[in-house]
């Protein structure tokens, strides 16, 4: 690739991901240095997911439904960069309906994979301090907010997929990057934008990250992995609160 189409793909990779979870990396290493520097110890604090946006029903609705909905545009921002005259971007990162059993079979696959060790290192992280407590929004405010938290999950999972994975694999391959530098640097990026949650989340989607870019670089497709990744964020935001509710001595804060 000459030099000049090099520097041009850097500069789109900064941009991409400075618009995004680059971004979010950022802050949640300031948020992680925060934590480990407050008096409170790391074990008695907390993340709040989905929070609502304002006392007003309509208002928190607007809010929620406009983040998710705009958080979606950088999805369609490198899925346009991705776009060749004659080949389409949705081909190219797998992402498409023309295997939908096998992808279904993958992501329930790949759920049973990372779901449980993922549960075990939370729970292990609560036990040992180095994991914050993670606070859901709660299921019983408003009708609709089942629904919106499973648009939220579907929101996540095209972000990290379709960028992390899609778009990052396909972009350092061509800068000339070998496979496991491709999947080691993604994975370490995945952990990043979870350093909020803690140190244990942290190693936790490293981990998965390792397991997603070895099941991308063989299948060459994304389907599976936001099927997965959609299934592991519903049951963290709907499954996640009853389980509160149940266990609140193990998952609440201290």
């Amino acid at each position: 690739m000459p030099a000049g189409q090099q520097t041009r793909l850097r500069w789109e990779l900064s941009i991409v991901l400075g618009l995004s979870l680059g971004a979010s990396a950022v802050y949640s290493i300031v948020s992680i240095i925060a934590r480990l520097t407050d008096v409170t110890p790391l074990a008695d604090q907390s993340a709040s997911l989905n929070t609502s946006q304002s006392p007003r029903e309509w208002l928190d609705f607007t809010y929620q439904f406009l983040s998710i909905a705009f958080g979606l545009v950088v999805v369609g921002l490198v899925l346009y960069l991705l776009w060749k005259p004659g080949q389409s971007p949705f081909i190219r990162l797998g992402f498409d309906f023309t295997r939908p059993g096998r992808d279904l079979l993958g992501g329930v696959g790949l759920l049973a994979l990372i779901g449980i060790p993922g549960l075990a290192l939370y729970l292990a992280g609560r036990a040992f301090g180095f994991t914050v407590a993670v606070v859901p929004a709660p299921l019983d405010s408003f009708w609709w907010t089942i629904p919106i938290l499973v648009f939220a999950a579907l929101k996540a999972a095209l972000v990290e997929e379709i960028i992390v994975v899609g778009y990052l694999f396909t972009r350092l391959r061509e800068l000339g990057w070998s496979t496991w530098t491709i999947i080691l640097t993604a994975a370490v990026l995945r952990g990043s934008y979870h350093l909020y949650q803690g140190v244990g989340p942290f190693f936790g989607n490293v981990a998965m990250g390792v397991v997603f870019g070895w099941c991308y670089t063989r299948w060459g497709r994304t389907m599976p992995l936001v099927v997965t990744h959609w299934l592991l964020d519903i049951l963290s935001f709907v499954g996640y609160p009853l389980a509160l509710t149940w266990w609140p001595g193990l998952l609440a804060p201290s």
